[in-house]
């Protein structure tokens, strides 16, 4: 039995729950919401307050002004001249390719180009800017600025370019610049910057890490579309470090001039005594200018595809048989290994006969019975095979790695090659086959598997003059660092490198003799050298004549020092297809006259120390 007003208390009561139910999820939900908040903005504030400054401020690296590149004497080979580009920014454009293509009256924007340039504005954010041109012209610049209002999300800006002084001379040596094609995990932020631009080849390549600088950094506020509202910090980039090498530019100038009439060729000048090298010329070049300045994809392709193939740095990365320069190595071996003495007499009657094969000699008629000595002198290959015979290719390869050849020299040109030095492991190793008899008397006499660059050359030349290890320096020592290299002894016992030494005076200075055309004349210093000829597969007698085809002749090469007597330059010099090695010696002749003219026309060129001092004519380019 229900009384009157129980459903009033009952729903009052149902309500009364419900509402206390539903007061207290609402209070526990602003209990957690609160909690959430107090956890995000107090607990967790050291983890959440910088995502929250990376949303409103804009981080932007600043490119580095790259580092000079000296000659030995501080004239300039590469630096930066100041000059105007335009930018493009997507996000304030809004419209990349209709912005584009108003900029492009304004300055000469194809098709193509104008789509590369929205492609790269895709891969590199809508709030990064993106270079459009660069070397604008004044007008253009102030075209851009007056229409401005029309070409939402351009800038025009200061911008640097990279400078090269002496076009083809010294291109394989101070090299060339580029844009970063590729990032690693580990890189510095600032090579991401579109701006820099790193070494690609030469010097330019292998000091990049002196010359590239450290980078700065711009922060910026920007609002919820990633415009800037104002720029909070700027940290300014530090300029790369000038590097200065030991080459003379005004000489390898010269000296290039020279060799033009060679097709394809090297030469390599060391100074025996700090094995500073002071020219490392490279036949044909390039001019590295028109590369950093953005070469064309048709134009980069046809300098890639040249027959010539004047990218490659001969000096360093030209592999050739070494020829009959390489007798002076044998000799060495066998002395030292005691299978010949210095009086000893073998008769070459023009041919050497061993496991069937007829080797030929440079004399078809024979030298007759001849020493050591003359064997060098007229480049006898029948007595140097005899010595390969004797020696076996592990003491002749061991003696070639004595004196530099299979190893880089490490001057810093990441293109350089060891070349080969070859025995039965390499043989194995390489084409999986086994050694033959045959292959230690090609090896012996410079021909056959046997393969070496002008700088290791030259290199051995050095070595010889002095006794001692000279390696080849590129980078010119600082003021803290030491002037004089203190090269070891060579192992070779001194006796038999003076026998040696005396063998390569008589091959320029004695009647007849083979490299006699590397002779400077009448009281000029005398010169010691040996000449060789590269067989490409051509026979003796077809390389040596003018009416063969020029791909087919032997390459050219001869090696020496002067003066005779107190050695200070040796000198590696290769033409390729020269046909004839009194071609190589003629161009180390002239190269030598000119580097005497050189020393004449600025005495005291040469410090105590041994280190170079600047010439009479001062510098070439004002440091800037």
């Amino acid at each position: 039995m229900s009384f009157p007003g129980d459903d009033d208390r009952r729903k009052r009561g149902q309500f009364t729950r419900r509402s206390l139910l539903l007061g207290g999820a609402q209070a526990t939900g602003f209990l957690l919401v609160g909690w959430r908040l107090f956890d995000l903005q107090v607990a967790e504030s050291d983890r959440y307050a910088p995502l929250a400054d990376e949303n409103r401020i804009s981080l932007q690296v600043l490119a580095p002004k790259r580092g000079r590149i000296l000659d030995g004497y501080g004239r300039v080979l590469a630096d930066n001249q100041e000059t105007f580009r335009v930018t493009i920014t997507p996000s304030l454009a809004r419209n990349v390719g209709g912005v584009l293509r108003r900029v492009s009256r304004i300055v000469p924007l194809s098709d193509d180009e104008i789509a590369r340039i929205v492609a790269r504005t895709r891969k590199q954010g809508r709030h990064v800017a993106t270079t459009i041109a660069t070397d604008l012209t004044f007008e253009q610049v102030a075209k851009l600025n007056l229409y401005a209002p029309s070409l939402p999300g351009i800038k025009t800006e200061f911008a640097w370019r990279r400078r090269y002084h002496d076009g083809a001379a010294l291109s394989h040596v101070v090299g060339f610049v580029g844009s970063v094609e590729r990032f690693g995990i580990d890189d510095d932020a600032v090579v991401r910057s579109p701006d820099l631009r790193i070494g690609k080849s030469g010097a330019e390549l292998g000091f990049d890490a002196d010359l590239r600088g450290t980078g700065g950094t711009q922060k910026s506020e920007v609002d919820a579309h990633g415009r800037i509202v104002r720029h909070l910090e700027t940290v300014d980039p530090v300029a790369g470090a000038d590097v200065a090498l030991t080459i003379d530019a005004e000489l390898q100038r010269r000296v290039v001039d020279r060799m033009e009439s060679a097709r394809r060729s090297a030469a390599v000048v060391l100074d025996v005594t700090t094995g500073n090298i002071i020219t490392m010329a490279s036949v044909p070049g390039f001019d590295p200018a028109a590369i950093a300045g953005g070469i064309s994809v048709a134009d980069w392709e046809k300098l890639s595809a040249s027959e010539d193939n004047p990218l490659l740095n001969r000096a360093v990365a030209g592999l050739y048989a070494p020829g009959s320069t390489f007798l002076v190595v044998t000799a060495l071996a066998a002395l030292g290994e005691g299978v010949v003495s210095l009086e000893e007499r073998i008769v070459c009657n023009g041919k050497y006969q061993y496991g069937g094969q007829v080797y030929s000699c440079s004399n078809p008629a024979g030298h007759g019975p001849i020493t050591l000595h003359d064997a060098i002198r007229s480049s006898c290959e029948v007595f140097f095979c005899e010595m390969s015979a004797r020696l076996g290719i592990r003491r002749i390869a061991d003696a070639a790695r004595a004196l530099g050849f299979g190893a880089t020299s490490d001057i810093g040109l990441t293109e350089e090659k060891p070349g080969v030095v070859p025995d039965p492991d390499w043989k194995r190793g390489n084409l999986n086959a086994g050694w033959l008899g045959g292959e230690t008397l090609l090896t012996g006499i410079g021909q056959g598997y046997l393969q070496v660059t002008p700088l290791q050359l030259a290199s051995l030349a050095a070595r010889i003059a002095s006794g001692r290890d000279v390696a080849p320096v590129l980078r010119k020592p600082t003021a803290s660092e030491s002037v004089t290299a203190a090269f070891r002894k060579l192992s070779f016992d001194a006796g038999y490198l003076e026998a040696v030494r005396q063998a390569m005076v008589a091959a320029v200075n004695d009647a007849s003799a083979s490299a006699e055309k590397a002779r400077l004349g009448e009281g000029k210093p005398l010169v010691a050298g040996k000449t060789g000829l590269s067989d490409i597969g051509a026979g003796a007698a077809e390389r040596a004549g003018d009416a063969v085809e020029w791909a087919k002749r032997g390459h050219a090469l001869f090696i020496g020092y002067e003066p005779a007597d107190a050695p200070r330059y040796a000198i590696a010099a290769v033409i390729e297809h020269g046909g004839n090695s009194e071609a190589a010696a003629i161009l180390a002749r002239d190269i030598l006259a000119l580097i005497d003219d050189r020393d004449a026309r600025a005495p005291g060129r040469s410090g105590a120390d041994g280190g170079d001092k600047l010439p009479a004519g001062g510098l070439l380019h004002e440091a800037g």
